[in-house]
């Protein structure tokens, strides 16, 4: 993040619209980001939360000109009837809030203006995850691209400067384990595993949503506070107390059943059932033989710090995306690593 600029330069502005939260990055021509932010963005409440969002946006980039870029998942939110609805909606809001002068992202068909969305709503549904493995291509010609967001990951194979992905929409991305629906903040635990290790024994898992995946890193200290970003399961707050006790309702119990290295260790027990998650993804991709042994995993998103372990587990490098990014600050290139298809999209949009 950073400071409002006023400034008569060029820029652009990247921006991914997600169902959860919206991210930006503001990036100069020579693609350098000055200014990247991410901000809640719950769209299951209605349309009224993208036009809050990108009014903040707007306020904390200050009066520059700039060229507008966009990618979306957001019409996957449950407002919408279907996709194709949701794509343009939200393109029409976008349209409204920004004017003419703003493209869309259509995969590789590359960006469109608001006037030829109908013929690319496909193509633009839950295409960011591709913004960002194309320009991880471009700086890398070989690896296994990871990101891990608050809901999700997206797994890309990179060959030969390209992404060699083999999904395009969700459904097949789904199927061939691209797209896994688990994320570090928002993924309710139960869907991690029916049961977990606690107190010596197997115990079963309730299937309800008492608890996720952001209460699990709370614990284990991955999460960085500036990225908590989602409410609690309960609606409550999230200091350590009540963390526990979402956490021991997953088994069963209340916080005071046990102490509290107790729910650390549950938290590590649930940490390692989303790492085999993650890592029967990574080998069912390593196994298509298209990278040696070894080669880099790249790591971007919040959940960066899995992709890490992962490597480590599988014997590969490891690289964190936001080390092959350019920024005018460290912090600034941080947030443009857990923003990455912002950054990347806006770095598309350089003519």
């Amino acid at each position: 993040m950073s400071e409002p600029i006023q400034s008569t330069q060029k820029f652009i502005l990247g921006w991914d619209i997600g169902g959860a939260n919206l991210k930006a990055a503001l990036i100069k021509t020579d693609g350098i980001a000055v200014n990247v932010m991410q901000l809640s963005c719950p769209l299951w409440h209605g349309l009224g939360e993208l036009d809050k969002a990108i009014e903040q946006v707007l306020q904390r980039v200050g009066p520059v000109e700039a060229t507008h870029v966009v990618t979306m998942t957001g019409e996957l939110a449950d407002i919408f009837p279907d996709r194709p609805t949701g794509v343009l909606e939200i393109a029409g809001r976008i349209k409204a809030q920004l004017g003419d002068e703003v493209l869309f992202f259509a995969g590789k068909s590359g960006f469109v203006t608001f006037e030829h969305i109908k013929a690319q709503v496909n193509a633009i549904a839950s295409a960011n995850w591709l913004a960002s493995a194309a320009f991880v291509a471009s700086k890398l010609k070989q690896g296994l691209f990871i990101d891990i967001g608050s809901t999700t990951a997206d797994f890309v194979l990179l060959h030969d400067g390209i992404p060699a992905n083999l999904g395009i929409s969700d459904a097949d991305r789904m199927q061939r384990e691209e797209l896994i629906y688990t994320g570090v903040i928002r993924s309710s635990l139960m869907a991690l595993a029916s049961s977990i290790t606690f107190a010596g024994e197997w115990q079963n898992v309730a299937a309800e949503h008492f608890a996720t995946t952001a209460d699990v890193y709370r614990l284990t200290g991955d999460l960085d506070p500036m990225e908590d970003m989602a409410a609690t399961a309960d609606g409550a707050g999230k200091s350590i107390e009540e963390t526990n006790r979402r956490l021991a309702r997953m088994v069963g119990r209340d916080s005071a059943d046990a102490d509290s290295a107790a729910w650390v260790h549950l938290a590590q027990a649930f940490k390692q059932q989303q790492l085999g998650l993650l890592r029967r993804a990574a080998l069912r991709h390593l196994s298509r033989n298209l990278i040696a042994p070894g080669t880099p995993f790249i790591g971007a998103g919040v959940g960066t710090f899995l992709v890490r372990e992962l490597a480590q587990q599988l014997g590969h490098e490891f690289i964190d995306v936001s080390s092959l990014l350019k920024a005018e600050s460290d912090n600034v290139r941080n947030w443009a690593g857990v923003c990455l298809p912002a950054y990347a999209v806006a770095n598309l949009g350089i003519k």
